[in-house]
């Protein structure tokens, strides 16, 4: 047994060795322990061996004082003497993550982190303040070789003259309040190797009922992933509401091939010069106004532009609000001549009115995926549904045609299948008017398996190609 005063093995190691264990040590995670703290005052080389540095105001632990003891000044005071201390911090730094709540000895930090930058060495730069709004620099963005990611979250004002980012291949812009529309441009324009953009703003109140520049115009030639994800509140103490700003949101992106866009519906969409795009995941929201409970009002909002610039996707994810927003909200449905996988996930709150047209409308479909099978009952499921309400006026010998017996689906997936008798009456519908089906892949539970399977395996498929159900 050793002894309690002998040391620990941690200590015992080579520097060398130490600052790659720092080096690795996973985001939001305090590097200054006990034991590490000590050595890294005795030796101020060990901070030149490290490659990557996160620092977490919210979670890390100062030297000899509890955590929380620390007001946000002490944790500059300390980050920035801890820089400052290292003969050369940025002759091998590549990462470098810092989330703060602000204050003003944070310029300190980013003098240290443009010297990395101009050193020609920084790779990833990710910066996040909580609170107290933060004025950047204008020269920590005007150049660098070297970044190749780069992450601005929230209290961020940014100030630009010039741009030029030749490496940067991704940019994220996480709900960065203080962006105008000039600055976010000049940021885009200078990044001409871009490949991935990620914009959100998440916003739980109503201070400004403006959206955000970033969220409404993407122009860019380069950048072949785009996510977009807006939540603004539905209701606004101004006199005007936030759903009155969302007039137009424009994309023109010609190398664009991955979009994932998540938001309230604007009254025009400019999707533009968008052949290359192949992957999309829609999540649109329905507004529904705080003043006016008329359900006869026209609903706000048009996505016919944005359904026909993406017509010639391969693959399409629609939420349950994007469902009822083509139902509502898009006055024609292209032809999706190229989408060979559709990927529906349900909602019993959410209903499936647009499904016989949508699937009429994509005439070489290979693969649908259903995420559930609920939904909300409506007269207007059309052919595609097996639950309409009950009609009197409605021959029960009446033969109902089908979008399903012409859809030229070869698999069907359903996740989260959960065998109630609403989804085993879709499960039957399904099966018995697929004609070209060849293979039925179903998500069960554990725990009902035996149940689940017994029901499912008794259902008549019409394909016969088809021979029986495969469980995951």
């Amino acid at each position: 047994m050793r002894s309690c005063c002998s040391r620990d093995r941690i200590s015992d190691l080579p520097d060398e060795i130490l600052g790659k264990i720092l080096s690795l040590v996973p985001t939001k995670v305090a590097v200054s322990t006990s034991v590490l703290s000590k050595r890294w005052r005795m030796n101020s080389n060990l901070l030149a061996l490290v490659d990557t540095l996160s620092f977490d105001e919210s979670m890390v632990v100062y030297p000899n004082e509890k955590l929380g003891s620390v007001s946000s000044a002490g944790f500059l005071d300390f980050l920035d003497k801890t820089l400052r201390n290292c003969p050369c911090p940025s002759k091998m730094l590549k990462k470098f993550s810092l989330s703060h709540r602000g204050g003003s000895k944070c310029l300190a930090v980013y003098a240290w982190i443009f010297s990395a930058m101009e050193r020609g060495f920084l790779e990833e730069l990710h910066l996040e303040c909580t609170s107290n709004e933060v004025n950047l620099e204008r020269k920590l963005l005007t150049s660098s070789n070297t970044l190749v990611k780069l992450t601005l979250s929230r209290e961020y004002c940014l100030e630009l003259d010039r741009v030029f980012l030749p490496a940067l291949k991704s940019l994220s812009l996480l709900t960065v309040g203080g962006l105008d529309f000039n600055n976010y441009r000049r940021l885009i324009e200078g990044c001409p190797v871009l490949e991935e953009l990620v914009i959100t703003d998440i916003r739980a109140d109503s201070a400004d009922p403006h959206p955000p520049f970033c969220t409404t115009s993407v122009e860019s030639a380069s950048i072949k992933r785009l996510l977009v994800s807006v939540d603004m509140p539905c209701s606004s103490p101004h006199k005007h509401s936030f759903q009155e700003f969302h007039v137009r949101s424009c994309v023109r992106a010609p190398s664009l091939v991955y979009l994932d866009y998540s938001g309230h519906v604007f009254m025009d969409y400019r999707f533009l010069d968008l052949d290359s795009l192949l992957h999309v995941r829609l999540n649109l929201k329905l507004w529904r106004s705080h003043h006016n409970n008329n359900p006869n009002k026209t609903i706000f909002g048009d996505v016919t532009n944005l359904a026909a610039g993406i017509r010639n996707i391969t693959t399409l994810h629609l939420s349950p609000g994007s469902l009822e927003a083509f139902h509502f909200c898009c006055k024609s449905m292209p032809v999706f001549k190229n989408l060979l996988n559709l990927s529906i996930e349900s909602n019993k709150k959410k209903g499936w009115q647009v499904m016989p047209l949508l699937l009429n409308s994509c005439p070489n479909l290979h693969t649908l995926v259903f995420k559930g099978l609920v939904h909300r009952v409506t007269d207007k499921c059309g052919d595609a549904c097996a639950c309409p309400p009950n009609n009197k006026k409605k021959k029960k010998s009446k033969v109902i045609s089908s979008c399903l017996w012409t859809c030229q689906v070869k698999v069907l997936e359903v996740v989260e299948y959960g065998g109630s008798f609403q989804e085993l009456k879709l499960m039957r519908h399904f099966l018995g008017k697929l004609a070209c089906l060849e293979t039925v892949r179903v998500g069960i539970d554990a725990d009902r398996s035996r149940f689940l399977r017994a029901n499912l395996s008794t259902l008549p498929i019409l394909s016969s190609n088809c021979n029986n159900i495969h469980f995951i």
